[in-house]
């Protein structure tokens, strides 16, 4: 298995579609698949037997260390039901520790950086979105996965999330603690 993760994060690397030409996608479908190649990490999610009643998804964490991509981490679960997105939802954030790194002196356990991610369900007028400093298209079918690094410390907090439209103007975002996005929040208000 780790093998096929490592083949799927080599081609996002390079550019090309995550999911492999040879894997049915009514086995296995590739979701979304990011890396973030400065911080050296990489993140999967991946659902298995999409139309099947037993369908799971899989979120799979990587990391760029001694010259290859190494399992670190993941989880998984039932399937989510889909969801209709105005603009902006992030859900389902992960984390683990970075294991490869913590091993490299003078480093240890203590101050090894925190890997996180988030599934993101974006609006069809998003033209592409903001992680960080990090800019990922809007893929056609508008879900994506994000990956990142911070310190150990702040583990518990996401980059800040920008959707911007096609002609890049920001529609909303959420911080790195909010639970809603700025535009869920307007409407609410508006609904008051």
């Amino acid at each position: 298995m780790e093998t096929f993760l490592r083949g799927v994060i080599r081609r996002v690397a390079a550019g090309d579609e995550p999911q492999p030409w040879w894997m049915p996608r009514r086995v296995l479908t590739v979701v979304s698949a990011d890396v973030d190649a400065t911080a050296g990490v990489g993140a999967i999610w991946a659902v298995w037997r999409p139309k099947s009643r037993r369908v799971r998804e899989h979120i799979t964490l990587l990391e760029w260390y001694g010259e290859q991509w190494r399992y670190v981490g993941g989880g998984s679960g039932p399937g989510d039901d889909p969801v209709d997105v105005d603009v902006l939802d992030v859900r389902s954030g992960g984390g683990v520790l970075s294991l490869t790194r913590s091993i490299d002196p003078p480093r240890s356990i203590t101050t090894a950086p925190w890997i996180g991610c988030v599934k993101v369900r974006l609006g069809r007028d998003v033209g592409h979105v903001l992680i960080g400093a990090r800019r990922i298209e809007n893929p056609v079918q508008c879900r994506l996965i994000a990956v990142w690094t911070s310190p150990q410390i702040d583990r518990g907090a996401r980059p800040v999330i920008v959707a911007l439209g096609r002609d890049g103007a920001e529609l909303s975002r959420i911080g790195p603690h909010d639970s809603l996005d700025t535009h869920t929040w307007a409407r609410l208000r508006e609904e008051l």
